[in-house]
């Protein structure tokens, strides 16, 4: 998902208009958010700062505050660029500190290593000592002897301890080598003490790292916050299309389910816009676009036209020759609810431009489950109703003043239908009908028809995405949707 932030013509300055998407550029230490907006699809929110091969990016905020959303002047375009100042989660692997920290680290490995090795041989040696300690002292106990007694069996004596000498004699390495293993012991100590003043003065600089590490998880969190504000938005604009797949007729409809659990990215497929049963279920879209790994699920009833719509886990369809709309509950495979749309044209009575029984068109967005159909009593024109999801009971519904079989195609996006001018050729979406405002404009916006023949064109606002099928091929369209944030 992506998000721009765009401003009218000369807006409040508590105004702040974004667009659903996000690029980041970032500075030697700090990262520069610029939230911009097209929407993705199969994009997941997150800091990823990337470091640019030039210089850093002049700051365009102030730092006493490093941590705030700020919106700045225009861009040659007119939008409104809002930044976050953030530090870069790889900026220790650049730090002089860091550096210096892993020395120490490398030192105090090799002070253990040392340390262990010296504490082994001393362990075996101080053995071999108290051993000596004990002969020592019968050597020292028979000098006495023999100083008290001189004149009585004084060689003997002077020959037993010529030999406890001579057992005695192994002490003088051992010894030699403790007081080199002292020295090397004071040598420790001189360099543990350089050690410990070494981390004493980084202990601060950790304990800011743990700051930084706090600061931005919160910045995580409140841009996924600003984001779901972003949810709704005017469209401004749709970019070329995305080829998924190329599979079935020139006819049919595919789709995922917005309400679906994170986590569940199923793809129902259902070619064909008349006389068919067969729903495919694909368990996720790489599935959909590399194999024929499917379930099929049969429907009581074929469909009529394109305007299927997966909502909340059950599949919403016209059913065949009738202004009946039945809600399939795709886990238990039966009918959970069917209700008829009183009025409602049928049968290619107010089809699309394009025909094929494309007179009712169920489709959802930010708002819920709608139904766009047109009758006999509005003239052929329009007819826009919003649907309880669970009892297909209208709930609400708005008269337009566009006729039916002159649009090509349409779809909800917040509360408002927007109709594309024809089906084939150069096309565009020309008309947007608000339920918020219950007003009407005419607008200017290019949609590429790649393969020449739309038979649906619908709406997806967890992925904010549009779903086309064009001409046998599945495709996809970004969207870019204006905000306006109070």
């Amino acid at each position: 998902m992506s998000s721009v932030l765009q401003v009218g013509p000369s807006p409040p300055s508590h105004v702040l208009t974004v667009f659903s998407s996000v690029f980041c550029v970032f500075s030697a230490c700090y990262s520069h958010v610029f939230i911009v907006s097209s929407a993705y699809p199969y994009c997941v929110l997150s800091v990823s700062p990337v470091c640019p091969p030039g210089g850093p990016v002049p700051s365009l905020l102030p730092r006493d505050d490093p941590w705030q959303v700020y919106s700045s002047a225009q861009d040659p375009e007119g939008r409104c660029v809002c930044t976050v100042v953030a530090p870069q989660p790889n900026m220790c692997n650049r730090d002089a500190r860091s550096r210096q920290l892993r020395l120490l680290l490398d030192k105090v490995q090799n002070l253990s290593s040392s340390i262990s090795a010296l504490s082994l041989r001393t362990h075996s040696e101080l053995q071999f000592v108290e051993q000596m300690e004990t002969q020592l002292k019968t050597v020292e106990s028979r000098f006495n002897q023999v100083q008290e007694g001189h004149e009585t069996s004084t060689a003997r004596q002077y020959k037993w301890m010529r030999e406890k000498m001579a057992e005695l004699r192994p002490l003088i390495p051992v010894l030699e080598s403790y007081r080199a293993d002292a020295a090397l012991v004071k040598r420790f100590k001189e360099e543990a003490l350089n050690v410990s003043e070494e981390l004493s003065n980084l202990q601060d600089h950790v304990q800011d790292l743990g700051d930084v590490h706090e600061r931005l998880t919160d910045l995580e969190l409140r841009l996924k916050n600003c984001m779901n504000r972003l949810a709704c938005g005017k469209l401004t604009g749709i970019s070329d299309p995305v080829t998924i797949k190329t599979s079935g007729s020139r006819f049919g409809s595919w789709m995922t389910d917005p309400l679906a659990p994170p986590g569940d990215t199923r793809v129902w497929y259902m070619d064909g816009y008349h006389n068919n049963r067969f729903v495919r279920e694909y368990p996720s879209l790489w599935d959909f676009m590399s194999s024929e790994n499917f379930t099929s699920h049969r429907l009581p009833h074929p469909w009529s036209g394109t305007g299927q719509v997966v909502y909340n886990g059950s599949l919403f369809f016209n059913k065949f020759q009738s202004h009946t709309i039945i809600k399939f509950d795709l886990k238990s495979g039966v009918i959970s609810r069917s209700r008829q749309l009183d009025f409602a044209g049928y049968n290619n009575m107010y089809h699309y431009s394009w025909g094929g029984h494309s007179d009712i068109d169920l489709m959802a967005d930010e708002g819920g489950l709608w139904a766009v159909y047109a009758t006999h009593q509005n003239a052929g024109n329009i007819v826009i109703s919003l649907l309880d999801s669970d009892s297909l009971a209208i709930t609400r519904s708005w008269v337009t003043n566009h006729p039916k079989r002159s649009a090509g195609e349409s779809f909800m996006i917040c509360g408002t239908l927007y109709v594309t001018n024809g089906y084939s050729g150069g096309t565009k979406v020309y008309y947007a009908f608000s339920t918020n405002s219950s007003t009407y404009e005419y607008i200017d916006i290019p949609l590429v028809n790649k393969y020449s023949h739309l038979s649906m064109l619908d709406y997806n606002p967890r992925e904010r995405a549009l779903y086309g099928w064009n001409n046998g091929h599945q495709v996809l369209y970004n969207v870019t949707l204006y905000h306006i944030i109070q």
